[in-house]
């Protein structure tokens, strides 16, 4: 998946680059752990499975509808600890939206707010949109907290509007427009 015109980012401590095959053992410890996806809307039950979600990478890249990178130390890129992206691209309305996870042995760090401004400036400047929209259930209240830090504002609630694991859940929907200019790093 690691191809030409995959953008590499770089942050104080962390390499944002394209998710490869090698990859799939580190997403499906993700996507399969209890407190990851306890607020993630995507899920796998087995290791075969997680190929859906490795294939899903690569198609919205090459088909230009999104972009996710895999989040990894610099000294060891190799090891993925977490994931995030854009998907659901809609070109015409110059708005995408913005989903992330991080393995929780790495919740609290600062590992988002220091990769999330990469990752909103290459929106707003290198994909030309103009608003970014992100979902996110209601008791994910850290998730919340950190997209009010980084300027998106909160645009209401959608009550019991999914189904997971057989109950309704409810979303709080956040929006951040195209600022005037973003400071660069």
């Amino acid at each position: 998946m690691a191809g030409q015109g995959f953008p590499e980012l770089h942050a104080e401590r962390f390499l944002l680059r394209a998710f490869s095959d090698a990859d799939q053992p580190a997403v499906f410890r993700a996507l399969s752990h209890p407190q990851v996806i306890r607020h993630y809307g995507v899920s796998y039950a087995t290791f075969e499975a997680t190929r859906e979600q490795m294939e899903w990478f690569e198609r919205i890249h090459a088909e230009g509808s999104g972009i996710w990178w895999a989040i990894c130390r610099p000294e060891a890129p190799a090891e993925v600890i977490g994931g995030c992206g854009f998907n659901n691209w809609q070109r015409e309305h110059r708005r995408l939206e913005l989903g992330y996870w991080l393995m929780p042995e790495y919740w609290g760090q600062g590992v988002m707010s220091e990769c999330l401004p990469l990752i909103l400036r290459y929106a707003f400047f290198e994909m030309n949109v103009h608003r970014i929209e992100a979902e996110v259930e209601t008791e994910n209240t850290a998730s919340s907290r950190l997209l009010l830090r980084h300027g998106f504002v909160h645009e209401g609630r959608r009550r019991e509007c999914e189904v997971k694991d057989g109950a309704f859940v409810s979303l709080d929907d956040f929006g951040l427009l195209a600022p005037v200019a973003l400071p660069q790093p």
